[in-house]
C-alpha cells in the first residue's frame, strides 16, 4: 500500500493584523501595533502552498474561523446587534476585541496531532485538535478546529476524532508543533516524538508532558512507539515557545538546534533506542546561536520528502538573509546526509507575527484510499488554488491597523469575505455567525 505525505495549510484570513497577543512569541511581540496587509499575508501563503504543489507534494488547506468571534464576546457579556457588540467591546474592552480577531487559526501546526494508520492499533488516523489553552485568543479556537476537521476528513471508515484535551493549562495542548513522526518510509509504523516543556525564568512552557501522554492513549500509540522528550528552558527563554522552532522530524531525518531539549544526550539516546535508524542534523551553538534561530526560523521550516526520495528544506527568506544561517545550511548541504535542497520562500507577513512555514501547515499521511475519502474541496489544483487567490484579492484589504477592528465595517467585510468561502468550498452555514 502506498502512503503519501500531505500538508494541509492554514489559509490566512482577512483580520490578519498584528496585536501582539502572544506572550513568548518575540516576533509578535516586537510588531505589536504596526500596519499589517493581509491580503498579501494571504497570497504569501498560498504561494507556500504552490511551491510544494510544483513539487509534486500533496497539498491541502484549513480554512480560516470566523473572526470577530461573536459568540465569545456574546459569553462574556456583550449584548445587541453584531454591530453593537463591536461598538461596546471597542470602548470598553478593546485588548477582549483584538483577541476575537485574532487571524491566529492560520497557523495549522497547532490545529492538532495527527497519528496516521500505519502507527494505531485500530489502523485509523487519528486527529485530536488541541486545546490551546496557554493563550486566551487561540483557547477560542479548538471548537471550530475539531469541526473544521471532522467535515474535511469525515469518513468514519478512516478517521476517528478526538475531542479536544479538558483540564485547561493542566493539559495544555499546542499540536503538532511540539510532535514530530520519526519512520524509514511514510507507510511505516513510526516512532512518535513528543517534546514538552516546564516553565522558563522567562516565559512558561505551553506543551505539557500530561497532554502529549493523553494525545499518544487517545491516538493508540504503543510504548515502544513513543519518546517524550523535555525542551530546554534556554530554548524557551530564547523564544522558542513551541519546540517547532528549533527543531523539525521528517522520515529517518531530526533537524535540530543543538539546545533543544533539557538532556541533549539522555534524548538523543532514548530516540537513537527506539528509533535506531533515526539521522540526526544538528547546528552547534558555535554556528548558529538560539538568537539565530528565533529571528530566523531556521528550524521551523519544512522538510520535506519529494517524490524521488530526497529531502528539501522549504526555509522563509530571512533564514537566507542572515549570513551564519545560510552559510549552516550550505555546510549541510554539503555534507552526506539526506538533506540535499533548500528553498526560501517570503512569508514576512506571518514570520512578523511570529510565525514562519512550519507553523503554517499540518502534516497528514495517508493511503490512497485515505487520500480519496478527503473531502476533494479541501484539496489543491491550479483551479483550485487560482479561485482561493480571486476570493483573496476580491475581499482582503491591504492594510490593517489596530484602530481597524473597531469599526463594525470591517467585521462586515470579514463575514462577507467568509461567506462568499464557504460557498466557493460547499461548506454551507459552517460559522456561528451564519447560524
Amino acid at each position: 500500500m502506498t502512503y503519501s505525505e500531505y500538508n494541509f495549510d492554514g489559509l490566512i484570513g482577512p483580520t490578519h493584523n498584528y496585536a501582539g497577543l502572544s506572550f513568548g512569541n518575540l516576533a509578535s511581540a516586537n510588531n505589536a501595533g504596526a500596519a499589517s496587509n493581509p491580503r498579501e499575508a494571504a497570497l504569501q501563503g498560498l504561494g507556500k502552498m504552490r511551491e510544494a504543489m510544483a513539487l509534486g507534494l500533496g497539498q491541502g488547506f484549513l480554512p480560516p474561523h470566523d473572526r470577530p468571534h461573536l459568540k465569545t464576546l456574546r459569553a462574556l457579556g456583550f449584548t445587541g446587534t453584531d454591530r453593537q457588540i463591536i461598538e461596546k467591546a471597542a470602548v470598553i474592552e478593546p485588548q477582549l476585541l483584538a483577541n476575537c480577531y485574532a487571524a491566529s487559526p492560520m497557523w495549522t501546526a497547532n490545529a492538532g496531532t495527527v497519528a496516521p494508520s500505519p502507527d494505531t492499533a485500530d489502523g485509523k488516523v487519528h486527529f485530536t485538535a488541541a486545546n490551546l489553552a496557554a493563550n486566551f485568543h487561540r483557547s477560542i479556537e479548538a471548537d471550530t478546529t475539531a469541526r473544521v476537521l471532522s467535515h474535511i476528513f469525515h469518513d468514519a471508515q478512516y478517521f476517528v476524532h478526538h475531542e479536544p484535551l479538558p483540564g485547561a493549562m493542566h493539559f495544555g495542548d499546542e499540536g503538532a508543533a511540539n510532535h514530530g513522526r520519526l519512520c524509514e518510509n511514510h507507510g511505516d509504523k513510526a516512532v512518535h516524538l513528543f517534546v514538552y516543556g516546564e516553565d522558563g525564568e522567562t516565559f512558561p512552557a505551553r506543551q505539557k508532558l500530561r497532554a502529549s501522554e493523553a494525545v499518544a492513549r487517545n491516538h493508540q500509540l504503543g510504548s515502544a512507539q513513543c519518546v517524550f522528550v523535555k525542551q530546554s528552558a534556554a530554548a524557551l527563554d530564547a523564544g522558542a515557545f513551541h519546540n517547532d522552532v528549533v527543531g523539525v522530524a521528517n522520515g529517518r531525518v531530526l533537524f535540530l538546534h543543538e539546545d533543544s531539549f533539557a538532556d541533549r544526550d539522555a534524548a538523543y539516546a532514548a530516540i537513537r533506542e527506539k528509533a535506531p535508524f533515526v539521522e540526526i542534523v544538528e547546528a552547534t551553538s558555535k554556528a548558529v546561536s538560539l538568537e539565530d534561530c528565533i529571528k530566523t526560523y531556521l528550524f521551523n521550516s519544512q522538510l520535506l520528502t519529494l517524490p524521488g526520495g530526497e529531502m528539501a528544506l522549504l526555509l522563509p527568506a530571512e533564514s537566507e538573509e542572515n549570513p551564519r544561517v545560510k552559510a549552516f545550511l550550505e555546510e549541510t548541504l554539503a555534507k552526506n546526509n539526506p538533506i540535499n535542497r533548500v528553498i526560501y520562500k517570503n512569508v514576512r507577513e506571518s514570520m512578523r507575527n511570529g510565525g514562519g512555514p512550519a507553523c503554517l501547515r499540518l502534516r497528514v499521511v495517508l493511503s490512497e484510499a485515505e487520500a480519496s475519502a478527503v473531502n476533494a474541496n479541501f484539496i489543491l489544483n491550479e483551479k483550485k488554488i487560482t479561485q482561493l487567490e480571486g476570493w483573496v484579492k476580491n475581499h482582503y484589504r491591504d492594510r490593517v491597523v489596530p484602530d481597524d477592528l473597531r469599526d463594525p465595517e470591517f467585521m462586515d467585510e470579514s463575514f462577507a469575505a467568509m461567506q462568499a468561502l464557504t460557498d466557493i468550498l460547499a461548506m454551507g452555514a459552517f460559522y456561528d455567525f451564519q447560524r
